[in-house]
């Protein structure tokens, strides 16, 4: 009786993860440098290259107080780690940027030299729904020949999920 009780439920969570429409991602708060936070000697570009920013995501720069600060700047002052008096400025130790619009984005430790030993950080952030870069193709429209055997398999599936489900639950 057990076991087909544990069959029921199965199908039933198999019928739900088929008729649900997936949600879209969570956001995603980043925590710059991993477990290192923002120090000097750590290699940002490589960190950078293993993440995927979107719009509502959070970069959280972790690091002692009085030895760095984030500097927010636009491309051209980051290349030449010029801190411009219109630039935007963190020195708390766990300072939370919102990643708010799409585009690229450019910080740097505005401390000494920090900057210029490439204490410094480059992103692009995607826009909430976008596939990542090298994401497989969107999948065809509806209305096309392999969109419609597409959706028929997809409805068969679930077709066979809810049936299941139901015969399981008669069984009981």
């Amino acid at each position: 009786m057990a076991s087909k009780q544990m069959l029921a439920v199965a199908a039933a969570a198999v019928a739900l993860a088929v008729l649900l429409p997936a949600r879209g991602a969570a956001a995603t708060e980043h925590m710059v440098g991993d477990g290192n936070g923002w120090i000097l000697g750590f290699d940002y570009v490589a960190w950078a290259a293993t993440k995927q920013f979107r719009v509502g995501d959070t970069l959280v720069f972790r690091y002692k107080g009085t030895n760095h600060t984030v500097v927010e700047v636009g491309g051209e002052d980051f290349k030449a780690c010029n801190k411009t008096a219109s630039a935007n400025e963190w020195s708390s130790g766990e300072d939370r940027v919102a990643l708010d619009k799409e585009g690229r984005r450019w910080f740097f430790c505005g401390v000494g030299d920090h900057c210029a030993k490439n204490m410094k950080l480059k992103i692009t952030v995607l826009a909430a729904g976008a596939p990542a870069p090298g994401a497989p193709a969107a999948p065809p429209p509806p209305s096309s020949p392999a969109g419609k055997a597409r959706a028929r398999v997809a409805h068969a599936a679930a077709a066979a999920a809810v049936t299941a489900a139901a015969a399981a639950m008669l069984a009981l």
